[in-house]
């Protein structure tokens, strides 16, 4: 590594130093020029991969580790955002009107720390700053955006990352009615944090008092979601964790505002807490991430399991099966959204005409619900991923994607929402107890009536990002001629855009029998994702599900030996 280059990152190093209002991320970068002053080649290293890019600004806002420098992320990169994004509604604003933002923050390590620079930087910019009142799940910070009325939102939250991570959301108010940021607004932000990162010294940004906004914001979004349901005929006795995270408070005053009797809970996971300390990683499409809960499901017995994530915008289900090591089987991401999808359309069938509504979905979540929405005679949506696409869906009044998000009341909150999709599956789960059913007979039913949709994902994580790209160039430069012993029919490359669909780097493969293979990178994780979905309609529901099965179990296992 030359001279200059070592030189150049000590001096942005000790520049950024001189601006670091946090005593931590301090000395963690002083102790780094130190060593790398004494000669140490790992130290230098470390410092280029801390400032030799930035922490990318996009249509996910940020998220990184908690650490100095601009490649991480911390108060100075914070602040800079805040600042940002405030000069960004400002040039939004008509002339002699003050923009507004509210503010939210869940309960991980900085996360209020980061909400409150957010505040007070862009208050003192001239932006009227609102912070929620305490640490609260993400859907609540979505929903406020539209019951305040203000121009944008910002959640510090890094959902369902390991626990040294966190991150900011951004939603826009106006024309964007609370949905998250999608181009060209990503990049004029971006341009914005910029100009503050190479003009500004972050400690000398004016700072000026926000308000902080009262309980009836939370009382409005409990009340909200508490509304979607019908009062229950039968009760579901149910286990709940809130995985480390801020859902359970909200979550149990929705529960008992629409009636229900209150699950019970995994207590060794039900209070905030950033060090995440019962699993590996707080998502629970994790391996193990259920594992209490499915062990206190046991113990009590109990017909459901519910899971949000620490920010509670997404949710798992499990349900009893005996056939399963535990004796209960986490239901995948589409199989949840396929039923809450027939769930919103039965309730919407009910006083419409044909074609009042629509149901979307990510194009990687399943085909299952474009079924539904045409027995439905509804409208059906296919978006690229991310509810800041799904949520602008004209018509909309259900939308999921296979990543445990949902969104079930789209009227109030332009997000995806675990609460409100808890308490929604809660209300099925109970209208079926009550007809003498269960989840399981409600997923025979569904192949029934429309199929049998059977679904995977293989998700490499990777420490090299480089990686990824090699195998999407790979992919697209030798395509191949089947996989799993199934003829590849065409392969439609959406880098360009696709069918009406923004430009994306995603592959979808389309095989002979109708199945499909979705290849994509991550957008908030270095993972290389892959979907495969399949279906049938020829026989029994058992038929239909083995041969859907079958089907995916091929794929599977031919992508792995292509992609592995």
């Amino acid at each position: 590594m030359s001279t200059d280059a070592a030189a150049r990152v000590l001096d942005q190093a000790r520049a950024w130093l001189a601006q670091d209002p946090d005593a931590e991320t301090q000395a963690e970068l002083r102790t780094l020029i130190d060593e790398a002053d004494a000669g140490s080649a790992e130290a230098v290293t470390e410092l280029h991969a801390r400032f030799d890019v930035r922490l990318a600004f996009g249509t996910a806002g940020l998220r990184g580790e908690i650490a100095a420098g601009s490649n991480r992320m911390n108060r100075v990169l914070v602040s800079q955002a805040a600042a940002g994004l405030a000069r960004f509604l400002l040039n939004h604003a008509a002339i002699g009107d003050a923009p507004s933002v509210v503010i939210g923050y869940d309960g991980r390590k900085n996360s209020r720390v980061f909400a409150t620079d957010t505040a007070e930087i862009m208050a003192g910019a001239g932006v009227r700053a609102i912070l929620l009142p305490r640490l609260l799940p993400t859907p609540v910070l979505a929903f406020a955006v539209r019951h305040l009325d203000v121009d944008a939102g910002v959640m510090v939250t890094a959902s369902h990352n390991p626990p040294n991570d966190n991150g900011y959301k951004v939603y826009l108010g106006g024309r964007d009615r609370g949905s998250q940021i999608v181009s060209p607004a990503d990049v004029e932000i971006a341009e914005e944090i910029l100009l503050v990162a190479h003009s500004a010294n972050v400690l000398e940004l004016p700072r000026a008092d926000y308000d902080t906004a009262d309980e009836s914001v939370v009382d409005a979004y409990v009340a909200a979601t508490a509304a979607i349901a019908p009062a229950p005929r039968a009760q579901i006795n149910a286990v709940y964790t809130a995985m480390h995270g801020v859902g359970w408070e909200t979550f149990a005053r929705a529960v008992t505002a629409a009636g229900f009797d209150e699950p019970h809970v995994v207590h060794a996971q039900i209070e905030p807490d950033p060090a995440f300390p019962t699993v590996a990683f707080p998502n629970p499409e994790e391996p193990g991430a259920m594992d209490l809960a499915t062990a206190e499901a046991r113990e009590q017995q109990a017909e459901l399991v519910i899971a949000n994530d620490p920010d509670a915008d997404r949710l798992a289900i499990a349900i009893p099966d005996a056939a399963v090591d535990g004796g209960y089987r986490r239901l995948s991401g589409n199989e949840v959204g396929l039923l809450l999808g027939w769930w919103v359309a039965e309730r919407n069938a009910d006083g419409r005409t044909p074609g009042d509504g629509t149901l979307a979905c990510s194009i990687v979540s399943s085909p299952g619900l474009a079924a539904v929405a045409r027995h439905y005679g509804l409208h059906f949506s296919n978006t690229l991923t991310g509810f800041k696409w799904i949520s602008r869906a004209p018509g909309l009044v259900f939308g999921f994607e296979e990543a445990l998000g949902y969104l079930v009341n789209p009227g109030d909150v332009r997000d995806k929402d675990g609460i409100s999709a808890a308490v929604a599956f809660l209300s099925l789960a109970c209208e079926l107890k009550a007809d003498g059913r269960t989840v399981a007979d409600r997923l025979t039913e569904f192949a029934e009536t429309f199929g049998a949709f059977a679904s995977s994902q293989i998700s490499i994580r990777v420490t090299d990002l480089a990686r990824i790209a090699s195998t999407m160039q790979r992919l697209r430069e030798e395509p191949p001629a089947q996989i799993g012993g199934i003829r590849v029919d065409r392969i439609e490359d959406l880098a360009d855009g696709f069918g009406g669909l923004p430009p994306s780097d995603v592959l979808r493969i389309q095989l002979a029998d109708g199945s499909r293979v979705m290849v994509r990178p991550s957008g908030t994780e270095p993972k290389l994702k892959v979907y495969i979905d399949a279906s049938s309609d020829e026989g029994t529901a058992a038929e239909r599900t083995a041969a859907a099965a079958a089907s995916v179990a091929a794929l599977d296992a031919g992508m792995r030996e292509l992609v592995g």
